[in-house]
């Protein structure tokens, strides 16, 4: 996720190209329309279907697929064909739509594989289980993710709320979901809900699938909240999770992630032989009958997964603009090159994976854990701050206006949606899903924001997970491989992060609520069992007990613990006396409104779309 939130910039109208003041009720007077998904009509297709136009077109292929370096030494200032840009409504080839939609895929594949990986690894699943959650993970996203693209009004409401974004806004399964997840696994198996047994002094958890059935069922009661939260107007929520409160929630996920999963697997392993026993069945990382089984940390996994991370930066260096957008599906595919011949890999996963599978294969009892119930509410809080800068990205990518009506009920449309998803997505056998906001770099590399690419992708990714034995070559990559990969995609969601705070004036109110946040959130990330000892009630109170239980959850979360007290201190602490006064986001909205209805409505051309990235 290379950039969970991005701040909408101060007169952002100046990057979009059509852009006309919204000072009007209608969609119309913005120039795009009210961004609904429409059917192409018979002669579209036919056309489509049966020309050269409508299979080619007059793209420039070769600005996709042409290495960096060292083919564009010696250039000057030659000029070269410019790359059109296919925009939301237009009409597309087919050939590209289809290049442009694996390239979403591509880029969103080490994202959907991972999270599933990891949950399997925490609750003992065997290898069909794990093969169907990869499988179902895959599926969830392609079907969700073409529900968040139809956007569409809710009946009764006069278009006042709608139901998706109407862009390309790919979903999969969330980051801010694992940490917490692995938070209310380890409380189910400390309270015996989930069987574990220590072998050779070391704790093994055995095979829970009712942690996995609690923690979907869960989601989907929860997800209640984000719809709610879809009907509140996107200013009022910009105040309440202004950017202190945003940056430090995005930075401490991935910090929490590479700690918790990237630089353990890198290691050999993030299982029980981490801990690097002297004797048992996890001496050696995965375990002792790996077919190349050493301890953790060993020099052999930290040179492997080096050689993933490495590629990551070197096709920067010298990759196409396709390569770059699937830098990290280059990153694994290296590894495993490397990796297979070595003797590192397993063909296991793929013989025993079934030809094709689909959802409900297999099933988990579902059920509503309490203590999980105020941590999964903090998790959807976070996933509405999250959807509200991917959409704001995405429509910048999209030469889509970032104020206005037309933006604003994209905003709520897509913080509906992902409510909508979150509960379909339980429903699916799968967790939490939230935006995609590496695909904005997708969208500005190949300069295709069109939704039939977006379409395609969401089938690809249906495909991928029906042909059961993709996921099963998923399942066979070494974890070192995997480390070094994750380790990065973590990294970057922390940048994201980084990048989000920055955008703020820290003046002394806003590096108080900073420290103080950060004080719990980064003390927890680094003493990971400090909060264990805090509630030790052992009495029959259930309810009691289920109650501290879930406030151990959240203070054992570094990114929810530091979410609270940061959004806490924001609405208590006074403004900064010191500070020169500033203008709310409303006044600026206002005045900036009150400025463009001054001049006379026109359109505003340019090309500056070309400098725009959000990779």
């Amino acid at each position: 996720m290379s950039s969970i939130i991005s701040a909408q910039p101060q007169a952002a109208h100046q990057l979009d190209p059509h852009h006309v003041p919204a000072d009007h009720d209608d969609f119309d007077a913005e120039g795009h329309g009210d961004g609904a998904a429409k059917l192409p009509s018979l002669a579209q297709i036919k056309r489509k279907l049966t020309t050269k136009q409508g299979w080619l077109g007059d793209y420039d292929f070769g600005f996709l697929c042409m290495p960096q370096l060292p083919f564009s030494l010696g250039k000057g200032k030659k000029k070269t064909r410019p790359t059109p840009f296919y925009a939301l409504e237009q009409e597309m080839p087919i050939s590209l739509a289809l290049v442009c939609g694996l390239q979403h895929a591509l880029a969103m594949l080490a994202g959907l594989i991972t999270p599933p990986i990891i949950f399997a690894n925490q609750l003992g699943f065997n290898a069909s289980q794990q093969n169907q959650m990869v499988a179902v993970s895959l599926i969830a996203s392609g079907i969700l993710s073409a529900l968040q693209m139809s956007r569409f009004p809710i009946p009764f409401t006069n278009k006042k709320y709608w139901l998706g974004t109407g862009l390309i806004t790919v979903v999969g399964t969330s980051f801010a979901t694992l940490s917490t997840a692995s938070a209310i696994f380890t409380s189910l198996y400390a309270d015996g809900t989930c069987p574990s047994s220590v072998v050779d002094g070391v704790t093994v958890r055995g095979n829970c699938p009712e942690a996995y059935g609690a923690l979907i069922g869960t989601s989907c009661l929860c997800s209640l909240l984000e719809m709610g939260l879809a009907f509140v107007s996107p200013k009022v929520l910009k105040r309440i999770f202004p950017p202190v409160v945003t940056g430090t929630v995005i930075l401490l996920i991935g910090a929490s992630l590479v700690g918790e999963s990237g630089f353990l697997n890198w290691g050999g392993g993030s299982g029980n032989c981490h801990s690097r026993p002297e004797t048992g069945f996890f001496a050696l990382c995965p375990n002792i009958n790996a077919p190349r089984a050493y301890q953790w940390g060993d020099a052999r996994y930290i040179g492997l997964g080096f050689l993933s991370y490495v590629t990551i930066i070197i096709v920067e260096f010298f990759g196409s603009p396709a390569m770059k957008s699937a830098s990290i599906i280059m990153g694994l595919l290296v590894g495993c090159i490397v990796a297979a011949p070595l003797g590192y890999t397993s063909a296991s996963s793929i013989t025993s994976a079934p030809a094709i599978t689909f959802l409900w294969v297999h099933t988990f009892p579902l059920r509503i854990h309490g203590p999980s119930i105020l941590p999964m509410l903090c998790v959807y809080i976070s996933l509405a701050m999250e959807a509200t800068g991917d959409i704001t990205a995405s429509s910048e990518a999209s030469r889509q206006p970032v104020e206005g009506r037309l933006f604003d009920s994209r905003v709520q449309g897509g913080i509906l949606a992902d409510g909508v998803n979150g509960c379909i997505s339980g429903l699916m056998m799968n967790p939490p899903v939230s935006i995609f906001a590496q695909n904005n770099g997708v969208i500005s590399i190949t300069r295709c924001a069109n939704r039939f690419a977006g379409y395609l992708c969401s089938a690809i990714l249906v495909l991928f997970g029906v042909l059961a034995k993709i996921s099963g070559v998923f399942l066979a990559i070494p974890a070192p491989v995997l480390g070094g990969v994750t380790t990065f995609l973590f990294s970057s969601v922390a940048v994201s992060g980084l990048k989000v705070l920055s955008l703020t004036s820290f003046t002394r109110r806003d590096r108080m609520i900073l420290a103080s946040a950060l004080s719990l959130g980064l003390g927890n990330l680094l003493v990971d069992d400090w909060s264990s000892y805090i509630f030790t009630y052992a009495g029959p109170n259930a309810a009691l007990k289920g109650f501290m239980n879930s406030i151990i959850i959240v203070l054992s979360t570094p990114f929810l613990i530091a979410g609270i007290v940061a959004s806490l201190l924001n609405a208590l602490l006074p403004a900064d006396p010191d500070s020169a006064p500033t203008h709310s986001d409303e006044d600026e909205d206002d005045e900036l409104e009150r400025v463009e209805a001054a001049k006379p409505a026109r359109r505003v051309s340019s090309s500056v779309d070309d400098d725009i990235k959000q990779a």
